[in-house]
């Protein structure tokens, strides 16, 4: 069986890069919030010292606003 909806590769990457953006920034908050460990680990070296919650959260808003704008240009794109 074929599939006739085609995913487009900006979608596809901008999924995943929205994807670690919230998942990572809400893990920060949770870390500074409440002690838990961090689960994407990697994206304090992206959060300069001092500002650890502002960072997190300028992150969960900008994987939000990729994701919206992956979504709104690859479905301006549709072939039917």
């Amino acid at each position: 069986m074929t599939s006739t909806h085609q995913n487009s590769p900006l979608k596809a990457v901008s999924g995943l890069l929205s994807f670690v953006l919230v998942v990572g920034g809400a893990s920060g908050l949770l870390h500074e919030w409440l002690g838990w460990i961090h689960f994407m680990g990697f994206v304090r070296f992206l959060v300069p010292g001092g500002y650890e919650v502002y960072g997190y959260v300028v992150m969960v808003a900008l994987g939000l606003a990729v994701g919206a704008a992956g979504d709104a240009l690859a479905g301006g794109r549709r072939r039917t």
